[in-house]
């Protein structure tokens, strides 16, 4: 494995990089705003989960092909993109249902949360140009353990160090809207505010450069 002060060093920087507010905890935020905080909890294990598919590819250079193929990097983000927007638009559209309906619901919308972000993980190619990125920093050729193991077992710990982030923000996102749960008015707030969170990162992905 590479040397302790390299860890360190890695250790840190992820630290750093994971608490940083970014798309994820956002996403996170809006999904616990309008389903509740076990659907948050669910979207974060789902976006941990999908962020193995890009540990993975980085350790094979899969990820690569988003820098050699250009068409193939903007064709990923602009479907990632739109279907951010349309997970937003359909939270917009939810008719609401009463006081219970969060108790009610809260089974379904959190599998169809953890659906929903896997797809939205995967979809998203800056993610595997960040491991690919990141990653080769605190990779010792010359150690005794493969790259690829280096690669699989450092992205495993910088998956797992966000998304503790991810369900920082969720838990205290939840704590907000448990407050306001027992409002219908407050519900379909917390909904529309959870769409234009989410409609917002489709737009803010479809326009970035890079």
């Amino acid at each position: 494995m590479p040397s302790t002060e390299l860890l360190v060093a890695f250790f840190a920087t992820t630290a750093i990089f994971a608490y940083i507010p970014g798309p994820a905890m956002l996403y996170a935020a809006a999904q616990t705003m309008a389903r509740g905080r076990w659907s948050g909890l669910m979207a974060a294990l789902g976006i941990h989960l999908g962020g193995y598919v890009h540990v993975f590819a980085a350790a094979v250079g899969l990820s690569v092909l988003f820098h050699a193929v250009p068409v193939l990097y903007m064709a990923v983000k602009l479907v990632g993109a739109l279907y951010l927007i349309w997970l937003g638009v359909s939270l917009f559209r939810a008719k609401a249902q009463g006081d219970a309906v969060l108790p009610g619901i809260q089974p379904k919308s959190a599998r169809r949360a953890f659906f929903e972000s896997v797809a939205v993980e995967v979809l998203n190619p800056k993610t595997a140009i960040f491991f690919m990125a990141f990653l080769p920093q605190f990779i010792d050729a010359s150690a005794g353990f493969p790259v690829w193991l280096q690669f699989v077992v450092l992205g495993t710990i910088v998956n797992l160090m966000f998304s503790s982030a991810d369900i920082v923000c969720v838990m205290l996102a939840g704590a907000v809207t448990a407050r306001l749960r027992r409002s219908s008015r407050a519900q379909r707030l917390m909904r529309r505010a959870g769409g234009a969170v989410l409609v917002g990162l489709g737009v803010h992905v479809a326009l970035q450069k890079s």
